[in-house]
This record gives C-alpha cells, structure tokens and sequence, in this order.
C-alpha cells in the first residue's frame, strides 16, 4: 500500500512560472568552459591543483594580500585558504611578508617560482590543445578568434579582468 497525499494533486498549489529562465546563451557557454576546462585538465596534468593555481593567479593579477583576502576572493574558508598556503610555501611558490598596515598580520605573495609553475602550466594546457585547434576549419579558428574579444569584453564587465 502506497502513502495517499494529504491533498489530491488538482488541489496543490502550482508554483509560480518561472520567469528568472537562464539565457540560453549563458547555458551553452557554461557547459562548453567546463567541458574545455575538463579537457585541458585531463590533456594536460598539472602538479598545481586547481586552488592552488587559482591562488597564485590571483596573487599575480592583484599582488600580496592577507589570507583571509584570498580565502573570501576564492570562495573558501579562511582554515582551507591557510591549507593551500602552507602547501605553496613548502613548495616556494609563495612567500609571508609582514604586512606594512598591521605589524600582526602577514601578506602573501608570489614568488618568480610561482610565475614560473603558472606559466609552465598555462603552456602545457596550450600545447595539448593546439592539435585540436589544428584540426579545425579556417571558419571555426577565425570564430573562436573572434570569440576571444567577447569574452574579453565579457570579463571587462564582470570585473574580473
């Protein structure tokens, strides 16, 4: 015997019709970067993991910044941001200094061995796709061109470049 609903199913209230439907565009465009991103990820394997070459990108872009900075611009916890730190500097790719607006805390910063496992990194990921790029019509390279300066524009007006 099966659980009879309190209410027959003509009587339920509909939910509203959603009226937030994401553009079809944005769909398209998030599932093609990830699944790029996967392909980069499995062609080319990096020692860094993802945070980690997150942090040290953003170390790069925006220079030293306390932990608890780059924990909130990676959307982690200050303890997990800590984690990754302790393993960056093991490894030399990051450096503590004192930080000069408060003698108690500390600013991470990226060391030339962190530029240079980031751009190690990034010419490895652009070796393995190059064949693929290769294979590809004049029209498609000449779209995917084109496409890098949406994309620039696109990150202009989101901030993040």
């Amino acid at each position: 015997m099966g659980v009879t609903p309190s209410a027959p199913i003509s009587a339920r209230p509909l939910s509203p019709p959603r009226t937030d439907a994401p553009d079809p565009l944005a769909v398209g465009l998030e599932e093609r970067v990830t699944a790029l991103w996967w392909l980069l990820s499995r062609a080319a394997p990096s020692d860094l993991s993802r945070s980690a070459a997150a942090t040290l990108g953003r170390l790069r872009e925006d220079g030293p910044q306390r932990i608890g900075a780059l924990a909130a611009g990676e959307a982690v916890s200050q303890p997990t941001m800590t984690c990754v730190i302790q393993r960056l500097e093991r490894e030399a790719l990051v450096q503590r200094s004192p930080d000069p607006d408060d003698a108690r805390a500390t600013r991470i910063a990226i060391t030339p061995a962190g530029l240079d496992a980031l751009e190690q990194r990034a010419s490895e990921r652009a070796a393995a796709l190059a064949p693929h790029l290769g294979r590809l019509s004049t029209q498609d390279r000449r779209a995917l061109a084109d496409a890098l300066h949406a994309i620039d524009t696109l990150m202009d007006e989101a901030g993040t470049r």
